[in-house]
């Protein structure tokens, strides 16, 4: 008894709320390190422990009491040129506590969540054998989980199967009880308490570090951080000997240099699940841009062959990987004011050695000189390890040849060497003067902002899918999900689009002339839902080309954006945007495989008289998918509009002002 008095004695806590003081996070230290989160004063993350453990049996985290405390507030704003809003607030309450173990842990506490970090304030290089994170909660609550899907890595260590991965799942919704322990979840993921708030988890700033993934430990109502080790042998191999596959891992995560700065460990925090649809919190705690000058960067719209399957028709050649094909794209592009051309897979002569120059079916050097004289920007795809083995040289020559990006694909991995490789690839591309896509990649994380030439991610469950996956796996839903989870870490290489669109019932995967499942207006809707400062048309040229009206729309969709509003919404329902460039603003909604009646509120349009294009779901849209209905519509005082949606459907508007 006396021991627990001493114990409860020597346990010290430390508190910060939000600005608006309905948020809290508490820091205790003592036998352990915890924190504990609550919201309108009801605890949603119960007291859970933090630590990180070096090589040398050092634990930061165990029995420590801070030797300085220190408290404050910042209020101030910086501008995001290539996001859904052009300046994000950054107000919010810290603390900082010390410990004379060499270590530090920040917390932050926003009005829409709260993060805490580690830091090193050693001057010396540290080996992180592991790190203890996670989430206790105090009830079982339903969460919203991506399992890892594909496993096909090696079961050398706890987990080791599952540390390759695209990054690609929809999501479970299950009890926290009911989670899998066999199986790893990677970030974001949601848990809703029962009184309707959601928290969503993810992780910011993430450099030289491997990233997070959740699990459930098998009984409680928990979640447990787990981290890739550290890579300690690896070949190259894996899909077209594009990959670097992992043979052995060393027995720590992480090798850390002097004075540290850990990955924010970040909860999102909404009473409303439409707020996770406009949330910053993973660009308020990146690193700022490294590139003092960003006016090179040029956001757009990108054509793209890969998904229709170089899919031309009625054009008088053989279409395919060759010069008169992709000189139709580019005549495509430009006609439309399509700023780029995607040259996937198969444009170069040896894939594992981009230094070998086009393909023998095409003239690059003759594409590149009419993609410039026709202003169309050309961007190369490039397998990871083709592109890191001789990144400098690679991004030197094509730069030269004016190629203006690359996108690089099949990482499959988030380990320290993965998220290293992503800086060093940013930095050099930018070096060069050239965007990347990275794609076969997790989840956004800050690189964004730290790097604004980073103008997409994949991690995400894109359209891709529909060329081979069976009605059985449900996109609708995931559409109507997505946007509240994974949105909220950044932008989605989703790659949407499709003009052939198939109610419930006439779905089928086929990989060329593929479609999508929903209308043909929940396509057009996903180009202001889902945000991608570099953002594709999927389909052929010869589709749009048969439907002008949408075309035009698509085309006239900007990338990047002033304001978002985030109207409604509802997780894994529905969900409706509005963002604005300039003067004219667009709006956009998606439903699940529920119709439904919307009234939309667009009291954010101000005073005066505006004129809405409408694209709705046509009578007929839930029978046939391309189904759409064109209108054009005056709103005068009355800033309401009611427009319905048919299952899996969608509705555009672009307003502007008489």
């Amino acid at each position: 008894m006396l021991s627990g008095i001493a114990s409860a004695a020597c346990e010290k806590s430390y508190t910060i709320h939000s600005p608006d003081r309905t948020i809290g996070i508490t820091l205790t230290v003592g036998n352990r390190i915890a924190y504990e989160v609550r919201v309108d004063g009801r605890t949603v993350v119960a007291p859970t422990p933090v630590a990180m453990t070096l090589d040398d049996g050092t634990v930061w985290g165990g029995s420590a009491q801070p030797s300085r405390i220190r408290k404050g507030m910042v209020d101030t704003s910086f501008a995001t040129p290539f996001y859904i809003k052009k300046r994000v607030a950054d107000h919010y309450n810290w603390l900082r506590a010390d410990f004379r173990q060499g270590f530090a842990i920040e917390l932050r506490a926003y009005d829409d969540g709260v993060a805490y970090r580690f830091i090193s304030t050693t001057d010396r290089s540290l080996v992180v054998a592991s790190e203890e994170a996670g989430a206790a909660f105090p009830e079982d609550w339903t969460c919203w989980v991506p399992y890892v899907r594909d496993c096909d890595g090696t079961e050398i260590v706890p987990f080791g199967s599952q540390f390759k991965t695209s990054f690609e799942n929809l999501y479970t919704v299950t009890r926290l009880s009911k989670l899998d322990p066999a199986r790893l979840a990677f970030l974001p993921l949601v848990v809703a308490a029962d009184d309707g708030v959601k928290l969503c988890f993810t992780e910011a700033d993430l450099q030289a570090y491997p990233g997070m993934y959740f699990n459930y430990p098998g009984q409680g109502y928990s979640l447990r951080g787990i981290f890739a080790p550290y890579p300690k042998r690896t070949h190259d191999g894996g899909h077209d000997n594009l990959q670097n596959v992992v043979d052995e891992y060393d027995n720590f995560i992480a090798k850390a240099a002097p004075q540290t700065s850990f990955p924010w460990r970040t909860i999102l925090i909404a009473r409303e699940d439409r707020q996770l649809l406009d949330n910053d919190m993973v660009m308020r705690l990146a690193e700022p841009s490294r590139l003092e000058d960003v006016s090179w960067i040029r956001p757009g719209l990108a054509a793209w062959e890969w998904w229709n399957d170089w899919g031309l028709h009625g054009v008088g050649f053989e279409a395919g990987i060759n010069t008169p094909t992709y000189k139709h794209y580019i005549d495509f592009a430009a006609r439309n004011g399509i700023a780029y051309l995607v040259m996937d897979d198969g444009w170069s002569k040896d894939k594992t050695d981009l230094m070998s120059g086009g393909s023998d079916r095409l003239d690059l050097e003759e594409v590149l000189r009419y993609a410039k004289e026709k202003d169309v920007g050309i961007i190369l795809w490039a397998g990871y390890r083709a592109f890191d083995r001789d990144m400098e040289e690679v991004c030197r020559h094509y730069s030269a040849l004016g190629v203006k990006g690359f996108k690089v694909d099949f990482m499959d991995r988030d380990d320290q060497q993965i998220a290293e490789f992503l800086y060093r690839g940013a930095a050099t591309a930018a070096k060069y003067g050239l965007l990347l896509d990275y794609h076969g990649i997790y989840k956004p994380a800050g690189l964004q902002r730290t790097y604004p030439n980073v103008v997409n991610f994949e991690g995400v469950h894109g359209l891709e899918q529909m060329k081979w996956s069976e009605e059985s796996v449900d996109q609708v839903t995931y559409d109507v999900t997505m946007p509240f989870i994974r949105m909220t870490a950044g932008p989605v290489d989703y790659t949407q689009g499709a003009m052939l669109n198939a109610a419930k019932g006439h779905f089928f995967p086929r990989r060329s002339e593929p479609m999508s499942q929903g209308t043909r207006c929940r396509q057009l809707a996903e180009y202001i839902v889902f945000h991608a400062p570099l953002s594709m048309l999927c389909d052929s040229p010869s589709n749009y080309d048969r439907e002008p009206e949408c075309t035009a729309f698509i085309c006239g969709v900007p990338t990047v954006w002033d304001r978002t509003v985030a109207l409604d919404g509802c997780l894994g329902e529905y969900a409706a945007v509005a963002r604005c460039k300039g003067d004219v603003w667009y709006v956009g909604g998606l439903t699940g495989h529920e119709g439904r009646t919307v009234t939309l509120d667009l009291g954010f349009l101000g005073d005066g008289n505006f004129t809405a294009e409408i694209f709705c779901d046509g009578t007929n849209a839930a029978k046939y998918g391309h189904d759409y209905q064109r209108v054009t519509r005056t709103l005068g005082m009355d800033r309401t509009l009611e427009i319905t949606i048919a299952p899996a459907g969608g509705f555009a508007l672009r307003i502007t002002r008489e």
